[in-house]
């Protein structure tokens, strides 16, 4: 009896032992299966993916050597359960997307950022096949790049630099020069104003023009309650402030605009390093050339301009200011709050609440938030296909302003201060200018990027010098354009002086 139990063990331990060599066996062919690149087109069905894979670095080099897309798209097989877990989890999600959606109608290119790269994009993948990230053949600037990588690689991503070797886009395309008109089609002089109401401004020596609207001054509350959802702390405590009457721009600077300014004032041949002393030369110099396309490609024209820096956007408010014989500059944060709220008090100068229109709670999550309200009035995440879009696609608010709260954010004049607001003065605080002295400035906005939350009229925020010039490679760094920072832009306000305007000799 003994020897034939032990004998039938023997037996179900080798059936055991050979069907779980079976399912081994047969679970690396499967998972070595849904690993090639023919299974992952099966349902990834979008060819220019293919197209630009084959033009890319990953396969067109000198050493012959083609990646696969699990060795960009999954982390490393040796991660074990992690990897499978990712790979079940793409899988799934990739099936669940080609049987409910329509692969024409999903806009690739919104999905090529750096923001959405991430998703599925992985570090440990670029590094399991780059293990030495000091070659012989990297230059200065590169290892500089590198050694920040390695120092914080949380606040840093292979494809905040790399963003193009996997799916080749083609060079950047850089066209800063406006369309050659005839004379008699160019404005001679800048927009006269005899009475404080909205006028066109026009810059002398090009075809540009802009709208400016009147915002006559008055008191408002600056700041949001405790209770509205989704407050930061830096928007209070809220302060009863008056602002005086001022000119706005309808839209935020447009390449138009800002082209006018760069082909009137730069100069091919000037470097970084020569910008202090051409400041002492001529007063307003011009931007140098950008590093690559500062569109993004996305398109100039009407679009607002981006990627230049703060110290840019002052200079050209005051070469606006010197074509046009008045008093152009940036708006303060008590200008922007109490031109973008239009007389209103809620978090929008519509109707709604923040949480009406964010992906939060079951509902919302489920089904969607309803967004024709906020839609008709701001071009953000919902409704922008993660670029900037033309002023026209939004209506106004109450004083007649585009896009106050989204496609771009927008440049103010002050310094940035958290507590700014109860360092103020009891009782009504005139005509605030902020902090007298800091290190970055204050943003307001929202913009393309941006969900409903963050489109709020009392938040604040600021800009990032440092991290938003991480990938230019050039020492010094650009004064004039962002490396890393596509989603802020500018409006410029005109000063109102009632008795310069009924002098004979003012221009407005």
């Amino acid at each position: 009896m003994h020897g034939k139990i032990s004998r039938k063990h023997y037996l179900i331990f080798i059936v055991g032992g050979l069907s779980a060599i079976l399912f081994l066996a047969l679970s690396k062919k499967t998972i070595e299966y849904t690993s090639t690149d023919e299974f992952c087109a099966s349902c990834h069905v979008h060819p220019h993916a293919d197209a630009t894979f084959l033009l890319s670095a990953h396969n067109s080099n000198r050493t012959g050597v083609s990646a696969k897309c699990v060795d960009c798209h999954l982390p490393p097989e040796d991660q074990g359960a992690y990897f499978l877990y990712r790979k079940a989890y793409h899988g799934f999600h990739d099936l669940y997307v080609f049987v409910t959606k329509d692969m024409d109608e999903i806009d690739w290119e919104a999905k090529r950022t750096v923001e959405a790269s991430k998703r599925f994009v992985y570090e440990d993948g670029c590094k399991k096949c780059h293990t030495n990230l000091f070659p012989s053949t990297l230059d200065a600037i590169g290892a500089e790049s590198h050694l920040k990588y390695l120092r914080a690689p949380e606040n840093n991503s292979c494809v905040k630099c790399h963003l193009n070797v996997g799916h080749y886009r083609g060079e950047p395309t850089l066209t800063m020069e406006q369309t050659v008109v005839s004379p008699d089609e160019l404005f001679n002089e800048p927009a006269t104003v005899t009475a404080f109401e909205d006028f066109v401004e026009q810059i002398p020596g090009t075809t540009v023009s802009f709208a400016m609207k009147a915002i006559e001054g008055g008191q408002f509350k600056m700041g949001s309650p405790a209770d509205e959802p989704y407050r930061r702390a830096n928007e209070g405590p809220v302060r009863e402030v008056e602002v005086k009457s001022f000119w706005m721009a309808e839209v935020e600077v447009t390449w138009n605009e800002y082209l006018a300014f760069f082909n009137a004032t730069s100069s091919q041949g000037r470097k970084e390093a020569d910008a202090d002393v051409d400041e002492e030369v001529d007063g307003i110099s011009g931007a140098t050339p950008p590093w690559g396309a500062p569109d993004q490609g996305w398109g100039m024209g009407t679009r607002p301009a981006i990627t230049m820096t703060h110290h840019s956007a002052e200079t050209y408010c005051r070469w606006l200011s010197s074509v046009t014989g008045k008093k152009y500059r940036l708006p303060t944060e008590a200008e922007w709050e109490f031109a973008a709220r239009g007389g209103t008090a809620g978090p929008y100068f519509f109707e709604g609440s923040p949480k009406d229109f964010e992906r939060d709670g079951l509902w919302n999550k489920v089904f969607g938030p309803d967004t024709a309200v906020i839609n008709t009035y701001v071009i953000y995440q919902e409704n922008s296909p993660y670029r900037t879009q033309p002023p026209m696609l939004v209506s106004p608010n109450p004083f007649g302003l585009k896009n106050m709260l989204g496609n771009v954010a927008e440049f103010c004049l002050d310094y940035y201060d958290p507590q700014v607001y109860a360092k103020y003065p009891q009782g009504v605080v005139k005509n605030p200018r902020g902090p007298r002295e800091g290190l970055e400035y204050v943003i307001r906005g929202g913009s393309f990027k941006n969900s409903a939350k963050d489109l709020r009229v009392a938040r604040r925020d600021f800009t990032r010098t440092k991290e938003w010039l991480e990938t230019d490679p050039q020492i010094p760094k650009s004064i004039w354009w962002y490396s890393d920072c596509n989603h802020v832009g500018f409006r410029v306000i005109c000063e109102y002086d009632p008795e310069e305007l009924n002098s004979e000799t003012t221009k407005k």
